[in-house]
């Protein structure tokens, strides 16, 4: 079992309510943003409030032993000062907690558990908060939740993923894969198949019709001219009338 850098923000068995990481800013409700924005600017504000992102999947696997990688990335609207982000195992755990000053400045390390490394970056386009879990063990199954705190826009924010660790990576069974592929190139063969044999079979049609019309147009020159020479014949054996 890892031990704990800090408690959970919140104290399930305590009834004082939460505790709070430096830097938390709470506002009384009539002194809330919202209270201060006319209707239809609170709406915007809403539309580009601080959000938190672990990619598109929200589900990871690992192999025992390895490393993985836990992806985070944040968007904020109106950029970010002394801004607090952390890492929980299981909602009970903060395995890292790291504060960064400005959008020029890299994350600074606040403290971290021994297998848990920084890999992200803020000063470029992304900012990313990710980092990697080194030795994955099975005990490292859960839920692994990205949390972050802008006090320039008193919003919070946070995105959970889920980790998976196994033995051994199972291999896929490609046999019914195999036979559809098979299915459908046999398909696609026969189709080529069945189109050059008809092309095959008008080209020969074509070329006897072609024939039977060189045949006829010949016939019918010969017999024109048997005719014309028939006549010329009778024409000249004629007798005079006297």
């Amino acid at each position: 079992m890892r031990p704990a850098l800090w408690p959970c923000p919140w104290d399930e068995g305590s009834r004082r309510g939460p505790v709070l990481l430096p830097g938390t800013v709470f506002l009384p409700a009539a002194t809330a943003p919202h209270a201060l924005l006319p209707p239809g600017l609170y709406i915007l504000a809403i539309a580009f409030a601080l959000e938190v992102s672990v990619g598109k999947t929200n589900t990871v696997m690992a192999l025992n032993g390895s490393d993985i990688l836990l992806p985070c990335t944040f968007t904020t609207c109106i950029g970010f000062q002394d801004l607090i982000f952390t890492w929980y195992f299981n909602s009970t755990e903060l395995i890292y907690h790291g504060k960064i000053k400005s959008k020029t400045s890299e994350p600074i390390l606040v403290g971290r558990n021994p297998r848990v490394e920084f890999v992200g970056s803020t000063t470029g386009k992304d900012n990313n908060i990710s980092i990697v879990l080194k030795d994955v063990e099975l005990s490292d199954a859960g839920r692994y939740t990205c949390h972050v705190l802008n006090p320039k826009e008193k919003k919070a924010h946070n995105a959970t993923i889920f980790l998976t660790v196994v033995h051994k990576l199972e291999e896929t069974d490609n046999t019914v894969t195999l036979i559809i592929v098979g299915v459908v190139g046999g398909l696609i063969g026969l189709l080529i198949l069945f189109m050059l044999v008809k092309r095959v079979v008008l080209f020969i049609i074509k070329k006897i019709q072609d024939g039977k019309k060189e045949c006829l147009v010949s016939s019918s020159g010969n017999d024109n001219t048997e005719n014309g020479l028939a006549g010329s014949k009778a024409e000249q054996k004629a007798p005079p009338k006297a």
